[in-house]
């Protein structure tokens, strides 16, 4: 593949990139990469690096018809030097041909790479962000994958390159139109009541506080939080969550000084009206808060983690298998995660300045 030389385009060649990892090669990461590059002008994006294939975004590119040309950068900070006339890459070599919407887990282990080699380029101060395209977790667990999945990996790998500091991480949906956390991810319903601690609550409303200081730039935040049964409960005739462990804990929160509302109806706290009352919400389980964001913004959501000491953003969706290689993949939520990840490092990096 010809390598194509740096451009005297207005990016600086000192800016540091974003680190854009490969995610499933058979979905369609290599097609929303590729067209997030196409629209790197008209969307004002900041300069980014694929940990990835060359050969594989190559040919995808020739699949669904765009002309991207692939810069083969063996340094992530030389991204800024090809990214107005070519996609920079990091090659990170697969194992097996890739075939659109059939993955392959001798891939497993590239697409893993790829997440590895984000987190030491962001640890290390040569990438600013980290942002992850979509990874199929049932293909990595039968790879033996033992992690629960993307967010607690990138945990683990956070404490590998600071062993003295224990990393929480909380997932954040963001959109314009709402922020929203939910307290219980990936597990069955039944077993959210149980999961439900006020240690957990207080853990994190205490993260999502202080990212909301550091990286969106809000003094003094407000946070909503949502009852876990119909109608947060109805006194106690709904069920005893509110009064027995999120009541207590958000009372204790407000007497150290943090705005948090609730426990509040789930049902009335995502109109336009509502959302003005706060700045983020946090919801007791993964559908709770999920679907409101899809509905306002299923496109355009980001999925953010907080607690981590690298700013990690994704678009907020899957591997859409059905989709990968036909063209049709919008990349208007990677576009948005690109942004947002650009935006959060620069806050991050202005505040160390002295």
């Amino acid at each position: 593949m010809a390598h194509v030389p740096p451009s005297d385009g207005r990016h600086p060649t000192t800016a540091k990139p974003l680190a854009l990892t490969m995610g499933e090669p058979s979905g369609i990461g290599p097609d929303i990469t590729l067209a997030a590059w196409t629209q790197r002008a008209a969307c004002g994006l900041p300069a980014f690096a694929a940990l990835a294939c060359p050969d594989l975004l190559a040919e995808r590119a020739h699949r669904i018809g765009v002309d991207v040309p692939i810069a083969v950068i063996e340094r992530i900070e030389d991204a800024a030097k090809h990214f107005t006339t070519a996609l920079p890459v990091v090659p990170v070599r697969l194992r097996a041909r890739v075939e659109p919407g059939m993955p392959d887990t001798a891939n497993a282990a590239s697409v893993l790479a790829s997440i590895e080699q984000a987190v030491s380029a962001t640890a290390d101060g040569r990438a600013c962000a980290i942002v992850t395209n979509p990874i199929a977790k049932s293909v990595l667990y039968k790879a033996g994958f033992s992690h629960p999945g993307h967010t607690e990996y990138l945990a683990a790998l956070a404490g590998l390159h600071d062993p003295s500091q224990f990393h929480i991480p909380v997932m954040m949906l963001a959109s314009q139109e709402l922020r929203v956390v939910p307290l219980t991810i990936h597990i069955p319903l039944a077993s959210v009541p149980r999961a439900i601690t006020a240690e957990l609550i207080a853990t994190t409303v205490r993260i999502l506080a202080a990212a909301l200081v550091n990286d969106f730039a809000i003094s003094r935040p407000r946070i909503a939080v949502a009852g876990l049964n119909p109608h947060a409960g109805e006194d106690g005739a709904l069920g005893g969550e509110e009064i027995e462990i999120i009541g207590p804990a958000l009372d204790r929160l407000r007497q150290q000084g943090i705005e948090v509302t609730g426990p509040l109806p789930a049902d009335t706290m995502f109109h336009a009206a509502a959302r003005q009352r706060y700045d983020a919400a946090i919801a007791m389980y993964h559908d709770q808060a999920l679907i409101p964001i899809k509905t306002l913004a299923f496109d355009r959501g980001v999925n953010v983690t907080l607690g981590l000491p690298f700013v990690r953003t994704s678009p907020d969706h899957g591997t859409a298998f059905d989709i990968a290689g036909k063209g049709t993949a919008s990349a208007a939520s990677l576009i948005e995660a690109l942004k947002l990840a650009a935006a959060m490092a620069a806050r991050r990096s202005a505040a160390r300045r002295p």
